[in-house]
């Protein structure tokens, strides 16, 4: 009998988790209340940062250098405990998903491209604001759109008929045209604006606390997932599969 592991997690995941908790404790435990302040003005997204016509006198360090690196960096910062378990739970399986069919490297550089795509549509519609974006969720975000240009195919991770483990996270891909022809991606899709919407206008406080979600740059990321997936993806000799006509269960 094939034994299964009780938590199959692919390792870049595991690293991913564990450098956010590192980050995040290192805050929480080591750093004092100003050297936090001067580590968030350095690593997080300030959208200012980018304004010319502000003249901020120097308050903002990290000078040229951190206006390309926290394009990045925002993505491994967190609030609290909560955001960080949120992002977790939500990075654990779509992030399992995309990464056994990308591969570690390929992951990693997709977390980073979607992150700061998020960051680029939070800079867009937010120019000049001085209030700091951190978080992985327009990372976690790209996953999400990612996973459905496969999760749902025949043979995939959610498909009905789905095939052993390898084969399925490595199912041909929906083609970007045929996305909004599946009902089932669809579906999702309509979900998953549709809640960060609500996120936008505060009609769903995150975790219960009035905490502000930057929802365009979830959004960013999320566009960045779907349309950017075949860059990607490993397998450009597998043929893409429109699977939308095939039949429901």
């Amino acid at each position: 009998m094939k034994r299964e592991p009780l938590f199959n997690i692919p390792p870049v995941i595991v690293a991913i988790l564990a450098v956010l908790a590192l980050v995040h404790a290192m805050r929480v435990y080591l750093l004092s209340e100003q050297r936090d302040i001067e580590f968030l003005l350095t690593f997080a997204f300030i959208p200012a940062r980018y304004d010319t016509s502000i003249v901020l006198g120097g308050v903002l360090p990290g000078g040229f250098g951190a206006q390309l690196w926290t394009f990045v960096t925002y993505s491994l910062i967190h609030a609290d405990w909560t955001h960080f378990g949120v992002n977790a739970v939500w990075l654990l399986p779509f992030g399992s998903a995309v990464a056994r069919r990308f591969g570690p490297l390929r992951f990693v550089a997709f977390f980073a491209v979607t992150a700061a795509a998020g960051a680029a549509l939070h800079l867009a519609t937010h120019a000049g604001e001085q209030a700091p974006v951190i978080g992985a969720s327009a990372a976690i975000s790209g996953t999400m759109a990612a996973a459905m240009r496969f999760a749902f195919q025949r043979g995939g991770p959610l498909g009905f008929w789905r095939q052993n483990d390898e084969a399925a996270y490595r199912v041909p891909a929906i083609p970007l045209a045929g996305v909004l022809r599946d009902p089932r991606v669809l579906a999702f899709v309509v979900v998953w604006f549709g809640i960060n919407i609500l996120f936008g206008l505060g009609s769903l406080p995150l975790t219960g606390s009035d905490q502000v979600v930057a929802w365009q740059a979830h959004i960013g990321g999320f566009l960045a997932g779907l349309l950017l997936f075949s860059w990607f993806d490993p397998a450009p000799d597998l043929r893409q599969f429109d699977d939308s006509g095939a039949t429901r269960h």
